[in-house]
Parts: structure tokens; C-alpha cells; sequence
């Protein structure tokens, strides 16, 4: 049970609530907890097993009276430690009350048909005393809705149309209805208790306990217990306890149970690391960052619970179909048991039985639970993939998308400049020592391009001098005194006004500035010695990614705030249309054009930071590549897995999903539409009616359950059409 202020100021209570399992169950609790004193607003989700209940101004509602209202409709309220208990040791079916009324209800009906079969005397006493039995609970649920001003429930058609049938002599008929009306029921329990498995999983990747390093040594404790700027020790093969930043260590880290990233990633000094993660082959000495109730893995938990309970336009749609369904079902079912009967020989008791059996057809369990159902498995299987959905509503959308502009820097490349050629102009000199006498210019400075030539030189194994008299020249490069020798490293241009390049040097830099690469020329005295091109390449999987758009019949538009030549140098390498030297407002403004052109849906993929006007004019938001924090808390959806390819996965899954749901609510509806006409044409009885609704129930679940076995079929980059 948990309490929080609202966006308004009043308090907001959480509550968890056992046996929720279908949007019926919804309408039931948000329904009866409307009407109690001091509630303003009531939002219950059967996916994620909660009720919020935002608290009117002038007064906030007693708890007593919350949990009493749920108990006479059927609901338990349990604490975060019986939540905690359930989802780390499922409760099996067969212990819970759903699985005991199937046991019950099985039984007596098994035990009925023995006792006729070897006393025929008894007739049909058997089977009315089963009926009975089952429908208490039945009754009890129908009651408590009833009190509660709500009388059209399934509780409430399955009770009249049972105890109708015993009224009509048709008790054999009544107790195979109870019987599978629990079946039914447990079903819907096992379908949204797998789908709050499937996320509350994710608790269980942190470890219970971790290495508290202390001033007399490391001990063991509480991962709980973490508090930002402890230091914990995290061992080979031990998963990491916290969110946290390394101080000491290198080592490789599997980050797939967090963000789906199948290739591990060499982590040092300090580097990020996530709770979850695993640490491969080299202990590590980690500074906590965050503690466990805000770590990755708890907010990934929430926000995921969130965008499950946040219900998509379909879903709504059915609630609101299902709200008019059953009572013009009800409806139907009066003027077949009394119209009949007038107008033509149709028997009084053969007309109430086809009736009966309506109102039980009139039962939406499939109905309600295939959206749902369906949307939360969607969510989940993007979760444990590090695709972060938030909500139902973004889910549809992203099917929706035909356009998605992409960032540059940090999206499309790898976000830092890499040197790509190193050239040597002037005899003596080689390309190895054009780039040590640069590197040893460049030792003290944190510039990217001067990372960039660093990183090279270490990866050639170069040792470098000192340089002294180092000094920066405002616009112009830096200069200094190497093994005596004074020199200055400045961008080309410099040269090129004062003529101090010649023709071909001229050509070599306009060929590598037409690439796309920033260059700085090595220069001693007023001779050009060599150059060096760095440029940010992009990321290894962006031509994978663009392909899998292309595939998908998205198109991929590049707005970057660098250069227009840099901009479309990189554009014209991954084959996309790249619009360059744009200030964020400039980026929305481009989104906003091709939506009123009717391009759109658009969507936005950016690092949720300089990219925020964009991220919100866009009919979806996607953050990627401005850190984890950026990525679960801006934009409508995050890629924890940082790959291009995650935006086509996105896509995907949310047709997958959306698809899965079209096919739900056809069987559910087909199967209805069929066996409404022919039970009006007493074709079909009464259990045959139910049986039907049970198997409808059994094939929409099994449906959306099969998302969560996604896979995404990876582009063929060979094969894709280049996007211009």
C-alpha cells in the first residue's frame, strides 16, 4: 500500500488487489470505489494487480471502507510484502480461490453424474445440488456489485441464467455451466498472473546481497540497504547489486538481462554500470549511485507497470463497447424468452432456455481480456528486450509511424570522433610520426578531436614526448615546443587563406572535408608537415537499422545541428535524406511542416536532451544515446539497448501486438456472433453456449501470450533499398 501526492495536490493511495483479472473486474472495483466518500477519482488496472484512487479535496477516504467495499466484491487487499512473496514464488493455481472453485465445481459435477447413473431415482437432485454449491460465490460477487448500483456483471448473468435453468428443469445443464463459467474465470486469473510475472521477473535480477566495502574490509549485506556513495566489491561472475560508477577495475560486462544486448561490454574507470548487469572476468570496485528503490531495474518496474495500466484507444474502445454489450444482450435475451412464445407455438420453457442460454453467451470475458492481454504482454516482451513503452496509447501509435527523423550525434554515430586518416606531407616523416608529435600537442586537452588523437596514438603504442610552452591560439589551433621543435596544429583553412598549401594538399583536404571529416594540419615554422581526419563515424549497426526501416516502409530523415557538408556526408554514406546546421527549435520545426504535409505519424529518435522541442512535436518521442536516465525519463519511448536496430524493433513489435489484438477481439466476437444465432435458433443449449465462451477466452489468451515469445527478423542490409 502505497500514498503519494497527486499531480493536484490531494493524495493519491496504490493499492495492491488480489483477484483482479479482467476488464469486467475493473468497471466492477472503479465503479463501487466511485461512490465511496472522500474519492474523487478511481483507476484500477487487472494487468498489474493495482488500484489508484486519487482522494477528493476536502477529505481523504478510510481505509476500512476501501478494503471492505473490495471484500464484498471478491478482491483482497495485500500488502507490498505478499506482493512481494507472490511474485517471487507464484502462487500454484490450484491454491488460490478461482483454482478451488474449479476443483469444487469439477468434483460435484463428476460426483452428480455418478450418483444418477447408479440411483436414477434421484434425477436431476444431483446436479442442483452441485449448481448450488458453485454458485455461492457466484451469488456473493453478483450481490456485492448489485449493492454497489453496478447489476450488470458476468457474476450477475451467470447467477440468473443458472438459477433459470434450475426453475426450467435443466439442472444437468446449470452445473456444466458453473463448472466451466470457474474454468473460465481461473483461466483469465493464470492469463493476467503470467503477465505481471513476466515483468515483476525483472526484481529478481539484482541480487538479494553485496560486498559493503569498509575501512576494516568488505562484508556482506543488503542490496536493499545501498545508499549512494557507498563502495561495493563485485566479484567475476557476480551480478552487479546497484546502479553505480566504477572507481577501480576493468572488466566486460553482460548487460542483456537489462537492455536485451547480446555482446558484452568492456566497462572501466569511470564508466556507468547498471544494477543487474554481470560482471564477466575482473573484480570491480563500484561507487553506489543510486539505492535500490531508484536503481535502473525498480524504475524500469514502475514505469512498466505505469504504461500497463495506462490503457490504449482500443482498449478503451472495448471497455466502452462492453459497457452498451451486455445490457442490449440483456436486452435481446427478455424479448427472446416473452416475444416468441406470443407470436408463435414456441413453448414458454423452450424460449426461456434459449434466453438462458443468451445471457450466457452475453458474457464478454474473451471480449475484455483480448486487449489487455495482448497490450501487456507487448509491454513486457519490449521491456526484457530494453524497448521501454509507455503506455498503451504510444504501443498503437508506433505501428502508426511512416516517417522517423534521427538525430546524429549520439543516434546515427557513435557520438565521439574516431581519426580516420593520418597523412605525412614532408620528407623525414612518416604517419606515425606526424601523430606522435600531434599527440603529445594534445596531452593536455580534454577537446574531442584532441581525445581523438590520443586514443589513436595509444592504440598504435605510441610513446609520446613532452611538450612544453604549450599555448591555445583563439580559433586557430594550439601550438607548442616538442623535442625542440615549434609547432602548431590548426585547421586547414588557416592555411589555405595565407596560401600555405599547394595544389594537391589544396585537393586532399577539400576531398576529405567533402567526407565529412574535421581536419588539423601539423605544421612547423610556416611548412605543412602532415594532417590528420577525425570524423564520428557512425554506429555499426546504423546501416542495419535504416535497412530494417526500409523494410518496415519507414522512412529515415537525419536532422543534425552540425555542418550541412558533415551532415550530408554522413547522410549520403547510410543512403538517407540528412538536413543539416539545425538549432533544436529548427528540428521542430521540420517535424511540425511534415506533419501539416500529411506525412506523418512522425516520429523522433534523439538523446531526449537538446532534442526535447523535437522529441515533443513528434507524434511519438524515442530517446536513445543521451544515457539512461535521458532514456527512462523523457520521450513516450526509450532504447535501453542504445542500437539503431531498437527503433525497427519498436515498430515491430508494436504491429506485432496490434495485430494480435485485431485477431482477439474477431475471435471473441466471431465466436459470439455465431453462437448467438444459432442458440436463437436452438441449435445450440446452454453449455454448448458456455463451452464456446470458455474456449473463446482459452484461444484470445493463448493468442496474446504468444508475444511473449517475440523475435525480431533482423534487415538483410545487402538487400535493402537506399533511402533518399
Amino acid at each position: 500500500m502505497e500514498s503519494s501526492p497527486s499531480a493536484a495536490g490531494s493524495a493519491a493511495l496504490t493499492l495492491r488487489v488480489e483477484g483482479m483479472d479482467c476488464g469486467g473486474c475493473e468497471r466492477k472495483v472503479e465503479s463501487a470505489l466511485g461512490r465511496v466518500s472522500g474519492v474523487e477519482q478511481v483507476q484500477a488496472s487487472s494487468v498489474t494487480g493495482s488500484v489508484k484512487i486519487a482522494a477528493a479535496s476536502q477529505g481523504s477516504p478510510n481505509h476500512e471502507t476501501i478494503e471492505r467495499t473490495l471484500g464484498e466484491l471478491g478482491y483482497r487487499v495485500v500488502n507490498d510484502s505478499q506482493q512481494g512473496q507472490a511474485s517471487g514464488s507464484p502462487t500454484p493455481w490450484w491454491h488460490t480461490a478461482k483454482g478451488r472453485l474449479v476443483l469444487v465445481t469439477g468434483g460435484l459435477l463428476v460426483l452428480a453424474f455418478v450418483l444418477r447413473a447408479a440411483f436414477p431415482v434421484l434425477g436431476q437432485w444431483p446436479f442442483a445440488a452441485a449448481t448450488a454449491v458453485g454458485l455461492v460465490p457466484i451469488i456473493q460477487g453478483a450481490w456485492g456489485a448489485l449493492k454497489m448500483r453496478n447489476p450488470f456483471t458476468i457474476e450477475m448473468l451467470m447467477s440468473i441464467a443458472a438459477l433459470g435453468a434450475l426453475a426450467i428443469d435443466a439442472a444437468a445443464e446449470a452445473a456444466v455451466v458453473v463448472f466451466l463459467f470457474a474454468v473460465g474465470e481461473l483461466l483469465e486469473g493464470v492469463a493476467a498472473s503470467r503477465a505481471r510475472r513476466s515483468i515483476s521477473a525483472l526484481a529478481n535480477l539484482a541480487p538479494s546481497t553485496a560486498r559493503l566495502i569498509e575501512a576494516q574490509g568488505t562484508r556482506e549485506v543488503s542490496a536493499a540497504s545501498l545508499a549512494p556513495g557507498q563502495r561495493v566489491m563485485i566479484r567475476p561472475g557476480d551480478r552487479v547489486p546497484c546502479d553505480g560508477r566504477i572507481l577501480a577495475g576493468t572488466s566486460d560486462l553482460d548487460e542483456s538481462p537489462v537492455n536485451g544486448e547480446s555482446v558484452p561490454r568492456s566497462r572501466s574507470i569511470d564508466d556507468e554500470i547498471l544494477a543487474g548487469t554481470v560482471n564477466l572476468n575482473a573484480a570491480l570496485e563500484v561507487e553506489v549511485t543510486r539505492g535500490a528503490e531508484d536503481n535502473t531495474i525498480a524504475r524500469v518496474i514502475r514505469l512498466v507497470e505505469e504504461a500497463q495500466a495506462a490503457k490504449a484507444p482500443v482498449a478503451r474502445f472495448i471497455d466502452r463497447f462492453a459497457y452498451y454489450y451486455m445490457p442490449a444482450v440483456v436486452g435481446l435475451a427478455v424479448l427472446m424468452a416473452v416475444v416468441p412464445p406470443l407470436v408463435s407455438t414456441l413453448a414458454w420453457s423452450e424460449s426461456i432456455y434459449r434466453a438462458l442460454a443468451m445471457l450466457l453467451i452475453a458474457c464478454p470475458c474473451a471480449l475484455v481480456i483480448s486487449t489487455p492481454a495482448a497490450i501487456a504482454a507487448g509491454l513486457s516482451t519490449g521491456a526484457r528486450r530494453g524497448l521501454l513503452i509507455k503506455g498503451g496509447a504510444v504501443l498503437e501509435q508506433l505501428g502508426k509511424l511512416r516517417m522517423v527523423a534521427l538525430d546524429k550525434t549520439g543516434t546515427l554515430t557513435v557520438g565521439a570522433p574516431r581519426v580516420t586518416d593520418v597523412e605525412a606531407w614532408s620528407d623525414g616523416q612518416d604517419e606515425h610520426g606526424i601523430l606522435r608529435l600531434a599527440a603529445a600537442m594534445e596531452q593536455d586537452s580534454s577537446h574531442p578531436i584532441a581525445q581523438a588523437i590520443l586514443a589513436h596514438a595509444q592504440d598504435q603504442a605510441l610513446t609520446l614526448p613532452r611538450a612544453s610552452e604549450s599555448r591555445a591560439m583563439a580559433g586557430r589551433g594550439i601550438a607548442a615546443c616538442v623535442e625542440g621543435r615549434e609547432l602548431s596544429l590548426v585547421p586547414p583553412h588557416h592555411l589555405l587563406d595565407r596560401g600555405g598549401l599547394d595544389a594537391d594538399q589544396s585537393a586532399r583536404v577539400t576531398a576529405m572535408e567533402e567526407a565529412g571529416k574535421s581536419l588539423a594540419v601539423l605544421v612547423e615554422g610556416e611548412r605543412p608537415l602532415g594532417l590528420i581526419a577525425v570524423r564520428d563515424e557512425p554506429r555499426d549497426d546504423a546501416q542495419e537499422g535504416l535497412a530494417a526501416l526500409s523494410r518496415l516502409g519507414v522512412q529515415a530523415i537525419m536532422l543534425s545541428g552540425d555542418n550541412e557538408r558533415t551532415a550530408r556526408a554522413i547522410g549520403d554514406g547510410l543512403g538517407i535524406e540528412a538536413h543539416g546546421k539545425l538549432m533544436p527549435e529548427d528540428k521542430a520545426r521540420h517535424i511540425r511542416d511534415w506533419q501539416a504535409a500529411g506525412r506523418g505519424p512522425v516520429g523522433k529518435v534523439g538523446d531526449g536532451i537538446n532534442d526535447a522541442p523535437a522529441l515533443a512535436s513528434a507524434d511519438v518521442g524515442i530517446a536513445m544515446g543521451g544515457g539512461t536516465d535521458v532514456a527512462l525519463e523523457t520521450a513516450d519511448a526509450a532504447l535501453l539497448k542504445n542500437r539503431v536496430t531498437g527503433i525497427a524493433e519498436l515498430i515491430d513489435l508494436s504491429r506485432a501486438t496490434l495485430n494480435n489484438v485485431k485477431t482477439n477481439v474477431a475471435l471473441a466476437l466471431g465466436l459470439k456472433a455465431i453462437f448467438l444465432i444459432t442458440t436463437a435458433l436452438g441449435f445450440t443449449g446452454m453449455w454448448i453456449a458456455v463451452m464456446a465462451d470458455t474456449g473463446a477466452t482459452v484461444l484470445v489468451t493463448l493468442n496474446a501470450m504468444r508475444l511473449l515469445g517475440y523475435r525480431f527478423a533482423p534487415a538483410d542490409v545487402s538487400a535493402a533499398p537506399q533511402q533518399g
